[in-house]
């Protein structure tokens, strides 16, 4: 399996659909439009592909100057744990290595935690800074 990356923001929003749908992130697709414009405005979106076929994507907002913040990072069940989401956070995190503050915000689950640890990432109730967020 030979996984490419690209830097493109025009994703079909078919292959959108099934990837998010496949890890349950079924808020993005209740409207598939939003979902796709969502890409168009972001910063950059990077997506890993197996021949033709969305196997995972990171997309990122921000400013691309001082911050970035990573939206989203996401892999099909059936490819997870061979080291695509890795590489596509090493691949936005080398781009926008100059940036001074890399941001995001997720849930809490062990494995979630070592992964974003292992990209260097470090948890606000364990370092030196605090987070705040308005969830509607």
């Amino acid at each position: 399996m030979a996984i490419s990356l690209q830097s493109s923001k025009e994703i079909n929003v078919n292959q959108l659909e099934k990837l998010y749908n496949d890890v349950k992130w079924y808020a993005y697709t209740k409207d598939l439009a939003v979902l796709q414009q969502a890409l168009c405005q972001s910063l950059d979106v990077i997506s890993a592909w197996d021949g033709d076929e969305l196997v995972g994507l990171i997309r990122i907002v921000g400013d691309g100057l001082t911050i970035i913040y990573i939206q989203d990072i996401l892999v099909l069940n059936a490819y997870q744990n061979q080291g695509i989401a890795t590489q596509l956070m090493q691949q936005a995190l080398n781009k926008y290595k100059d940036v001074r503050q890399k941001v995001l915000l997720t849930e809490e689950a062990p494995d979630v935690r070592h992964f974003y640890e292992k990209n260097s990432f470090q948890s606000c109730d364990q370092g030196t800074l605090v987070a705040f967020a308005l969830l509607n």
